[in-house]
């Protein structure tokens, strides 16, 4: 059973009385480990995609099943709590709150769970550390540059352990070597076990992963398995 399963799902958006079809009968799956990239040009339904593996998003058909659970009919509530602890999600803008430090900004997730103060703050300590930024927990955002935040971004997402990593153009807001820093950082992650969902417009990142799904006009038109290859060599 794979971790993820997407199975002949649609997605259409109602504008005005005409119905428009953004995701075409898309049955896919991912497996616990793997890396895959979803690609595809601005309009070919990336981003609607991203919405409902994230499941800030439902189909109009067809089901979304992560570990066997068919997402789409749970509630509000549930969808909201299994995508607090299944999934995490990294954006290519950061996402970060200005005003609170490296280690506050990973908090966040802990502090939605209810864990405790002492406990978050060391997971939060524990997750820069993974990525590289235990020496900037106490500086705010203005104080790092655009690949630090992303690590921070990066630790936030990993804080609660997820399933799932979701990363939404992960280095579109960097330069060619810093993003090649942080895809190094998700091969180390992939490595180390972690499912990674990357999605991308940019063949050269796609090309870092071991399986791309190429999306065109709402439709799986490729799915390309590189056998050896994790998130970036």
């Amino acid at each position: 059973m794979s971790l993820l399963a997407l199975e002949a799902v649609h997605r259409t958006f109602q504008v005005g009385t005409v119905p428009v079809p953004v995701i075409r009968d898309i049955t896919l799956g991912v497996e616990a480990g793997e890396c895959v990239a979803i690609m595809g040009p601005s309009g070919s339904g990336k981003s609607t995609l991203m919405n409902m593996v994230g499941l800030l998003d439902r189909p109009t058909s067809g089901s979304i099943r992560l570990d066997g659970k068919d997402t789409a009919r749970l509630s509000d509530n549930a969808r909201a709590r299994m995508r607090r602890d299944w999934i995490g999600f990294v954006f290519q803008s950061y996402n970060l709150l200005a005003r609170s430090t490296a280690v506050e900004n990973v908090e966040l997730p802990l502090i939605y769970a209810g864990m405790e103060p002492r406990l978050r703050r060391l997971r939060a300590r524990a997750a820069l550390e993974a990525v590289g930024m235990s020496a900037r927990e106490t500086h705010f955002p203005s104080q790092l540059s655009g690949g630090e935040q992303q690590r921070v971004a990066i630790a936030r997402a990993l804080v609660g352990e997820p399933a799932v990593l979701l990363a939404d153009e992960p280095t579109g807001a960097l330069d060619s070597r810093t993003g090649a820093e942080i895809l190094d950082l998700f091969r180390q992650l992939n490595r180390a076990g972690q499912t990674v969902v990357m999605i991308t417009h940019d063949a050269n990142v796609a090309a870092h992963c071991a399986r791309t799904v190429h999306l065109r006009d709402g439709r799986v038109v490729g799915d390309v398995r590189q056998p050896g290859r994790a998130v970036a060599a």
